[in-house]
């Protein structure tokens, strides 16, 4: 992934750019090869013939430099986009390493997910239009609202609905291509490729300011971090789940969403994983968001919103596109934005108590927020909900959404008693006590001695992993230590954890999913909360070494074939990675 806090791109070990949403995350993708094929539009860099690679991001940056290696000499290709400029570019700059490389460039764009094919033409600098000349001026596509242009030493030529070029790369050479979105109204923008260092430099000195000391797997915390900070909208402060949409959970099958908005639950946690290392700036941004999306009656609260707070994200299907390995439908949008989930309420007061405790403080507006919506959740919260991994089948008393009731209603009565804030606090006492003894009643096992997934089953859950993390019970409690137990022999798959089993008919889909990342690394913290520090230290160095080549991670991961599943990289599974490595450290700080 490279991106720009506004949008992102996936580029392929082929050198070719396969996904690109303009102008924002959740915007149409202009490429689309990596849920069709190459007609789907991509922009490819890469040596003719054969060829190895390795690719490397630019110390901790988000500039991928990728290594193209002959029989003839070698090339790098660095692929950037630019932040600060308020637009969307890509940079791509290939430079000659050794010998002679030939190189062949295809930019092939299709906007409207890969089905609008658009207008092109080739225009001269300060010209405003006519016919191209060798080595000036540029391309530009043009379908609807979007345009995009394209500047280079030498531009591809048409090959009849493609745009297609060769060219030789000797060493010490450097050719740098640069691609603008801009609205179709707008004149046709100057190239900044000038802004490639100063964005490098910008990640960099990010990272070096966050509080890494004593974590394990430093580099790979690093990494997640800065993927986080990618996923947030610089300008609006949202917190995306994922750049793409339909990355099949179930290669061949249904179960591909749109993860390409804002969870107020992903985006929560996320907000406490910046906080636990500093990252202070962002998680203001996020917060000043939820303000603004979540505005209005409390009954009208969703459970996911547009990068801009926007509400409507109707669910509909893109038949044009034949879907990752053959995985349909691709959907746009995301049916689960009807879905009630009650335990977003306590995840929202989990990021804002985070909040209050860090040096990011209080304000009386995200105070006035929270007072509104625990009178919604004191009114509501016995109902019956989709449970957080949005079930579309029956709606059930989860336990985990149970938990979150109470976090909600515990982080309340600490702010008051705490901080000293006004609110209905003997309400919320009450309240507090009588969810937990519900949940010790009938969210509980006796005979298997492991709390359950929701009340009327004896399945487990890899959410209940959660309990000791928010405060719920100890995590040496005996009935935890059995909830693990039950945990590990359940879901347990090829040393990975499912989120449940699909068997159980819970979830209303047909078809099986993989090992869920996120689960993995909530074990390597009940581990450690149980005490149990060798236990934790092995799953997360085998789960952190699951990362593909520059360190990103998937929703899930299929052993048995060694490879990403879900929508990538996913928040979820990178938040939750250094969620485990700051309790890790914590976890040996106590000990030692």
């Amino acid at each position: 992934m490279i991106g720009d806090r506004s949008t992102a791109a996936l580029v392929g070990r082929d050198g070719s750019i396969d996904w690109l949403c303009v102008p924002r995350f959740d915007s149409p993708a202009c490429f689309a090869a990596l849920l069709g094929d190459e007609d789907n539009g991509r922009w490819q860099l890469c040596p003719v013939g054969e060829y190895d690679v390795s690719r490397a991001y630019v110390d901790d940056s988000a500039a991928l430099q990728t290594t193209f290696t002959t029989e003839s000499g070698v090339v790098t290709l660095l692929d950037v986009m630019p932040t600060g400029d308020g637009r969307v570019d890509v940079i791509r700059r290939v430079t000659g390493v050794e010998g002679r490389v030939q190189m062949r460039h295809e930019w092939l764009v299709r906007f409207d997910y890969g089905t609008a094919e658009p207008w092109i033409r080739h225009v001269r600098d300060g010209a405003g239009g006519g016919r191209r000349s060798e080595g000036e001026g540029a391309i530009v596509a043009v379908a609807g609202p979007d345009q995009l242009v394209l500047r280079g030493p030498r531009l591809p030529r048409a090959q009849g609905r493609r745009h297609v070029d060769e060219f030789e790369v000797r060493a010490g050479q450097i050719l740098t291509f640069a691609m603008t979105w801009l609205p179709s109204y707008r004149d046709i923008p100057a190239p900044h490729p000038a802004l490639v260092d100063e964005t490098i430099h910008d990640e960099i000195d990010w990272v070096a300011r966050l509080d890494l000391s004593g974590v394990p797997r430093a580099d790979v915390v690093r990494r997640s971090l800065l993927t986080l900070h990618l996923l947030t909208h610089a300008e609006t402060g949202g917190i995306v789940a994922a750049p793409t949409t339909s990355l099949p959970e179930d290669p061949g099958g249904e179960r591909n969403w749109d993860y390409r908005y804002c969870w107020l639950r992903d985006a929560s946690l996320t907000v406490t994983s910046l906080i636990a290392v500093g990252a202070i700036e962002e998680a203001r941004l996020w917060r000043d968001w939820l303000l603004r999306a979540v505005a209005g009656h409390p009954a009208d609260i969703q459970i996911l919103y547009a990068v801009d707070g926007r509400r409507r994200l109707t669910e509909v299907d893109v038949d044009e596109l034949a879907g990752y390995a053959g995985s349909r439908p691709v959907r746009i949008g995301n049916g689960a934005v009807d879905q009630e989930q009650t335990d977003v309420f306590g995840e929202v007061m989990l990021a804002l108590d985070a909040a209050r405790e860090s040096e990011l403080g209080q304000t009386d507006d995200a105070w006035s927020l929270q007072c509104v919506l625990l009178d919604h959740l004191a009114d509501n919260w016995q109902e019956p909900d989709n449970g957080l991994w949005e079930v579309r089948g029956e709606k059930q008393l989860f336990t985990h959404s149970r938990v979150m009731v109470w976090v909600a209603f515990d982080r309340a009565v600490n702010a008051v008693e705490r901080h000293g804030l006004d609110g209905d606090v003997d309400r919320w006492r009450e309240l507090r006590d009588k969810v937990r003894e519900e949940v010790l009643t009938r969210g509980f096992d006796e005979d298997r001695n492991t709390f359950v997934q929701h009340y009327d089953t004896h399945e487990v859950d890899a959410a209940l992993l959660m309990l000791p993390i928010v405060g719920f019970v100890a995590g040496d409690d005996p009935r935890m230590l059995g909830t693990i137990d039950a945990i590990e022999s359940d879901l347990m798959r090829d040393g990975l954890l499912l989120r449940y089993r699909t068997s159980s008919g819970v979830d209303g889909l047909a078809g099986d999913e993989h090992p869920f990342l996120a689960c993995g690394f909530w074990l390597v913290s009940a581990y450690a909360e149980a005490g149990r520090l060798d236990d934790a230290r092995a799953l997360f160095d085998r789960l952190c070494d699951l990362a593909n080549d520059v360190g990103l991670l998937s929703e899930e991961y299929d052993a048995r074939h060694g490879r990403m599943i879900g929508n990538f990289p996913q928040a979820l599974s990178h938040l939750t990675l250094v969620q485990a490595a700051v309790r890790l450290r914590d976890a040996a700080d106590h000990r030692g």
